[in-house]
């Protein structure tokens, strides 16, 4: 009888998580400069509530850009592996160069496509913080390949390369854009791209 007396003990207070601040890369690459589409992407990011807090304009050096898609053997048999089923599978090489690589090699030469495209003219680059960044952006950009990249996204809207496309002209896919795909990758990129005192 006498606890019913007792003053109630007043439930724990409820505690309110913000997700951690994430920061990501985004490279605006030379097509999407040329083709003046900067102010409609820093636009996307901007309106989802993530935060600019670093950018340049920069011509690219292929020692820059090489460090950039510096991409590990097992990459490197990945890719090569895939190029030769592609050009198999749409009889684009009959024998010729592909059919005769190692794979190891084909991944050299997309590696090579990829400096070649990044240092084709200016490259804008960013660095996006907010909450889940670097999901939210690579949601806003889309899938590697424009075709398939669906409406809304801004390689969906804005761009339309194939894999075909590219790789018929042996050359990377002109894709508008990067954003890291991890914070592992995030973090490497970002300090490849900036130096500290560059970040706000």
């Amino acid at each position: 009888m006498a606890s019913n007396l007792l003053p109630k003990k007043p439930p724990p207070p409820t505690i309110k998580m913000k997700p951690a601040a994430e920061q990501t890369l985004v490279l605006i690459k030379p097509d999407g400069i040329e083709r003046g589409l900067v102010g409609e992407i820093i636009g996307r990011f901007e309106k989802v509530g993530l935060q600019l807090i670093a950018a340049k304009l920069v011509n690219v050096s292929p020692d820059l850009a090489y460090r950039h898609y510096d991409a590990g053997e097992e990459w490197f048999q990945n890719v090569g592996k895939k190029v030769q089923q592609f050009y198999r599978e749409h009889g684009l090489d009959k024998g010729e160069a592909f059919a005769k690589m190692e794979p190891r090699e084909i991944g050299k030469l997309v590696q090579k496509w990829n400096v070649d495209y990044l240092t084709a003219g200016p490259v804008l680059a960013m660095v996006w913080r907010g909450p889940h960044a670097i999901g939210i952006v690579r949601k806003i950009v889309g899938p590697t390949y424009p075709d398939q990249a669906p409406p809304g996204t801004i390689r969906g809207d804005f761009a339309h390369e194939s894999v075909l496309d590219a790789n018929s002209q042996q050359r990377s896919v002109h894709n508008l854009i990067h954003a890291s795909d991890s914070p592992a990758s995030a973090k490497l990129e970002i300090e490849l791209w900036f130096h500290r005192k560059e970040i706000i």
